[in-house]
């Protein structure tokens, strides 16, 4: 096991959404009836068989990043985003701002590490990783156009959303199709959510291959990059057509 080639993946968003439950249930398949607080960060691991059942199988070691959400560590967690291969976007479906928030944690993880200098408000410099963010507003698609980090996101408590819708919107954009992420909604508590054979386990693994493709097997980006810059126009020509009241 100690010579299994490694991924790194984050796992983000505000304090109480079920970070922690989330990543014992994929990584230890069982529930977590009463998570403590995480200060800093947890980082739990699991051995995954990439392309299992082909030709192409492999084991991997994926280690997932529970980051805490406090905003209170906001200056400091920065140190916990270098080399990321892949990143968890988590919210509460029964608390829309969790998911409104997910922009400004896109923000935050996406310009850790970035000269920023001289770009809104935002201020770095080359030899800090601690970007402030007080001022910032949200994710910019533009600003991180290019980005090949795979991103999935997954909404927590469904079974106390009372309601069947799952794509949440933000200014009338899902954010979803904008990060070109998938999106899965659960209940941390049922080890069945992740089931074999379930439609969330399906998307889960899809997002741990492409973590892993990207990181080992990736070698042409071209295809990445018009892939990008084509859902950048995309969003170009739908926010030009919004309207703000």
């Amino acid at each position: 096991m100690a010579n299994l080639e490694k991924v790194k993946i984050l796992v983000v968003g505000d304090s109480g959404v079920g970070k922690t439950s989330l990543v014992n249930l994929i990584c230890h398949n069982e529930s977590l009836p009463s998570p403590a607080w995480t200060i800093g960060c947890s980082v739990e691991t699991k051995v995954y068989e990439y392309k299992q059942g082909t030709p192409q199988e492999k084991e991997f070691f994926i280690e997932l990043w529970d980051v805490g959400g406090s905003a209170n560590h906001k200056c400091s967690r920065s140190i916990f985003y270098t080399a990321m291969n892949g990143l968890i976007l988590v919210h509460d479906l029964t608390n829309r701002k969790s998911y409104l928030n997910l922009r400004k944690w896109l923000a935050e993880v996406l310009g850790a590490g970035r000269e920023l200098t001289g770009v809104g408000s935002r201020k770095t410099s080359k030899t800090s990783l601690v970007v402030d963010f007080d001022n910032e507003d949200e994710y910019d698609p533009e600003q991180f156009a290019g980005n090949q980090v795979p991103i999935l996101i997954i909404g927590t408590k469904s079974d106390q959303s009372g309601t069947s819708r799952t794509n949440n919107l933000s200014r009338g954009v899902n954010l979803a199709e904008e990060v070109g992420a998938d999106s899965i909604s659960m209940d941390c508590t049922k080890i069945q959510e992740l089931s074999h054979g379930s439609q969330n386990l399906q998307k889960l693994n899809t997002f741990i291959d492409k973590v892993i493709e990207r990181r080992f097997y990736f070698r042409d980006n071209s295809q990445v990059s018009l892939q990008d810059n084509a859902r950048l126009e995309n969003w170009k020509e739908r926010t030009s057509k919004r309207k703000f009241f």
